[in-house]
């Protein structure tokens, strides 16, 4: 619909031409009355086309950011993802930043797509009808030798995008540094953009003189003529503009490739751990279940919580033990004091018991009716 009315709008200059090469009043104010409405109709309708951008862009930016979300604070994921993997730089940023200029972009890019293959072939026919084969063929020659240069132009800058987003959240000297050289890089991508976009404004008159200089309009008077080749022009211009559209978007995409990696990649990983859990659980579950079905009685409530049978602990990113060859007990309604140095170890028994870090060896089990302990 919104379409038919930009046509239609298109065609008012040169009716126009018509209008007032032949002094026609009434018709200048029929015409111009029928702009106006045209006009409005089609600000409404475009109006209406980003509503709906904004409504695409709000649903999915809520159900990525929630989906995300789910995962990320699950059990021990947040603590694993932020503290003992390191290859996931600021997964905060990515939920935050990243899924936003990612649904933002792609919202944008939704209309677009979805209404250039019919705008296309309309305004491909159109043209043909006007200037013949030579003009689509030339117009479809021009673009696709645009669209192969700006490919080339945009390979080596989504690769920059991914260091640029992962050096964001540090903001150190050498994010400036890919800043700069992802500048350089974007600075041919747009010189290849604009030149397409303005040698195709002079591409519509260079495929309408051809009919008009082999004679095909030879017989047409001045002013018919004139309202002719503004018709035309126009149909060669929004054909043009079509595929300009496209050829703009080569940018987008390339930002949208480094934010798919970055939130891909956080995906990954959120998936991979969820999947630990999910299979630790079920494991878990089966034990338990297998003590209730063997027939055994139930251990009865004992006041120990945890025995703790030669537990060495090191720090996940190193081999280095902290604490060897425990033995401890700590029994229910006693208070355990355990002092010592700055990094001998304290805080990183908790942690072991807590589950958020795994012993490198010994055997750690919960008494009493407490479920056995499962370190992941």
């Amino acid at each position: 619909m919104e379409q038919l009315v930009i046509y239609q709008v298109g065609l008012i200059p040169s009716q126009y031409f018509g209008v007032l090469g032949n002094k026609d009043l009434d018709g200048f104010k029929a015409l111009t009355f029928l702009a106006i409405v045209l006009i409005v109709l089609n600000s409404t309708l475009k109006s209406f086309d980003q509503f709906t951008c904004n409504l695409l862009y709000g649903s999915w930016r809520k159900d990525l950011t929630e989906h995300l979300h789910r995962l990320y604070f699950q059990a021990l994921v947040y603590y694993t993802l932020n503290v003992l993997r390191d290859d996931i730089d600021n997964p905060d940023q990515r939920i935050s930043q990243d899924v936003e200029r990612f649904c933002r972009q792609l919202s944008s890019m939704a209309s677009k797509l979805i209404i250039s293959p019919f705008t296309l072939a309309y305004y491909t026919y159109q043209c043909f009808q006007s200037t013949g084969w030579l003009g689509p063929v030339s117009i479809f020659g021009y673009f696709i030798l645009g669209t192969l240069v700006n490919k080339s132009l945009m390979g080596p800058i989504v690769a920059k995008l991914v260091q640029q987003e992962k050096l964001e959240g540090d903001f150190r000297f050498k994010h400036m540094q890919i800043r700069r050289e992802l500048m350089s890089k974007e600075l041919w991508l747009y010189i290849g953009i604009n030149t397409f976009d303005y040698l195709g404004s002079i591409l519509s008159y260079v495929v309408i003189t051809i009919p008009i200089f082999s004679g095909v309009y030879g017989d047409l008077s001045p002013t018919k003529l004139s309202t002719l080749v503004s018709k035309n022009a126009f149909v060669c211009m929004y054909l043009i503009n079509c595929f300009t559209r496209l050829i703009d978007l080569s940018t987008t995409l390339s930002d949208m490739a480094s934010y798919t990696h970055r939130i891909g990649e956080l995906q990954e990983a959120l998936m991979e751990m969820s999947l630990k859990l999910q299979d630790c659980e079920i494991l878990d579950d089966s034990e338990w279940d297998l003590d209730k079905a063997s027939g055994r009685p139930a251990p009865e409530p004992a006041d120990t919580a945890f025995l703790l049978e030669r537990v060495s602990i090191s720090a996940p990113s190193s081999d280095i033990p902290l604490v060897k060859d425990l033995n401890l007990k700590i029994c229910e309604g006693q208070s355990l004091l355990i002092t010592g140095n700055t990094g001998t170890g304290k805080t990183s028994l908790l942690r072991v018991l807590g589950g958020l870090w795994a012993s490198i060896r010994g055997d750690i089990s919960p008494e009493g009716d407490l479920p056995r302990l499962r370190l992941h």
